[in-house]
Parts: C-alpha cells; structure tokens; sequence
C-alpha cells in the first residue's frame, strides 16, 4: 500500500475500543490528523452538552473532522437512513440544521446521506420523489457552508436500494434536474462497490471525475488493507490518475487492537492529512 496518500480515519469503526469521545485524542496519538465519524447519537436532536461536548473533544484533540453523517437511524438494528421515507420527515427536518451546526463549528464541509431502506409498503416513485426534495433540502441547508451532501452505494442491506456507482450518480442528476442543487457528490466506497459487484475499473473510469470522497475496506471480511482480495493500491492509483486529490477514509473492521491493526500496514508517520 502506497503511504503516499491524504489519509483519514473514520472514529465510528475505529478506536471502538475507546468511549467516543476519547477517539478523536487516540487517533491524534496514532498520527491522523483528519477524521470523520457517522451520526454519533442515537438521535437525531442530541442535548446541546452532549454536540458541545463532542465539537470540544475534535478541537482539543487537535483534528480536523472532514466527513459527518446525517443521522440515519437505528444503525445497530438495521436502519440505514432517513431520506427516502417521508414518514420520518421530523426527525430528518430537525436533524439537518444540528448537521449544519456541527459543520460550521468544526470547519466540516462534506456530510453523508444514507438514503434509507425501502420499506414492505413503500410506494418505489412516491419515496424516491420524497428522497429527491429532502436530499436538495440538505443540500441547501449545507450550500452556505460550501458543504457537499453525499450520496454512497451500501452493501449488507438487502432493502437499501443505492447499491452501484451509477445508482448514485442517477440520484444526484435527479436532485440537479428535478431541484436546481448542484452540490451533491458521489461517495465511493471500495468496498461496498466491490461487495455489490460493481466492476472498481468501470465506476473509476467513468465516475472519478465526479467522486466527492472515498472510503476504503478490504473484501471480503471489511478488514484491513491487505486481508482481503482487493487491489486497493492500484485502484486508489487509478483514482489519483483521474484527479481525486481528496482523502483517503479508512472504514473498515479490525480483529485487533486498532493501532495494533494499522501498525500492519500503514506507518505511523504517513497517517497525517496532507
């Protein structure tokens, strides 16, 4: 694995043997000084101590959090965001302006939006119409910020419909055409592209140019670089050929300790953000 790259950790698969809000200090210590984190609350409208306390460890700790998502749900029972069911429309709605907040406050600017599964009684055109406004309503909830709204393909969730590159980009063409909000962007997550079976050569080729930010684990397993079957070095290569010049996310699962994982592959003095 070339170490020559813009790395950053997620803090919501990483350090998960540490509270999380001792997570952003260990991955300091550990070398990074980008991360990112999905919604860190089990709601959408976390107590104002609890979003100030988290704002204070990211600050203390001395990084910068590049990628936050939307909140998304029950994630441990199976939820994988809110934006194509119109039946959660409060939650999101109070969710998006505490997204912003947090954003502003850390000098955040990309922000992930799972759009959810399909549910037994979903209307298919009815809940894509409702995902296309509110993914353009977070869109302009962010654009002051010059935040980008993300759009990411998910394995392992049979009912989540976003499943390939092209999946997402017809998402982020719809909100464009249907809501004039252009600052969507496709997350391009290796591995969850890998495990739908969509071809990391083809979605490369012709998506880099569109690629907003990337996320890597190894497949099969979510593991480490190098535990897996992936090519991870030439794709990431590929995408660095194209243009991206943004970070590189480690999201992936580790059988040890997580420094003790990483210390596998990656030294301890390529993690910096460049």
């Amino acid at each position: 694995m070339n170490p020559d790259r813009r790395w950053a950790v997620n803090l919501s698969i990483l350090f998960t043997e540490l509270p999380m809000l001792d997570r952003p200090a260990a991955a300091r210590e550990a070398g990074f000084t980008e991360v990112e984190t999905w919604w860190p609350w089990a709601t959408a409208t976390p107590e104002p101590a609890d979003v100030d306390a988290f704002v204070a460890a990211i600050q203390d700790a001395g990084v910068q959090l590049i990628g936050l998502n939307f909140f998304a749900g029950d994630m441990p029972g199976g939820e994988r965001g809110l934006f194509c069911q119109p039946d959660r429309e409060a939650e999101l709605s109070a969710n998006l302006p505490i997204v912003a907040s947090i954003g502003e406050r850390l000098g955040c600017r990309a922000f992930n939006a799972l759009y959810g599964n399909r549910l037994p009684a979903d209307d298919e055109a009815a809940a894509d119409a409702y995902a296309a406004g509110a993914l353009a309503e977070a869109g302009r909830v962010v654009e002051p910020l010059g935040g980008t709204v993300l759009i990411e393909p998910v394995s392992g969730s049979p009912a989540y419909p976003i499943k390939t590159a092209a999946d997402a980009i017809a998402v982020i063409d719809r909100v464009a055409a249907e809501h004039d909000v252009h600052n969507l962007g496709f997350l391009c997550d290796l591995y969850h592209l890998a495990a739908n079976g969509d071809d990391l050569d083809v979605v490369i080729d012709r998506y880099a140019a569109r690629t907003a930010h990337v996320q890597i684990a190894d497949l099969p397993g979510r593991g480490e670089p190098g535990t897996g079957e992936l090519d991870l070095d030439r794709h990431l290569d590929a995408l660095v050929a194209a243009g991206y010049d943004g970070a590189i996310a480690l999201e992936y699962k580790t059988t040890s300790t997580t420094v003790d994982g990483l210390d596998q592959w990656l030294p301890r003095e390529a993690r910096a953000g460049r």
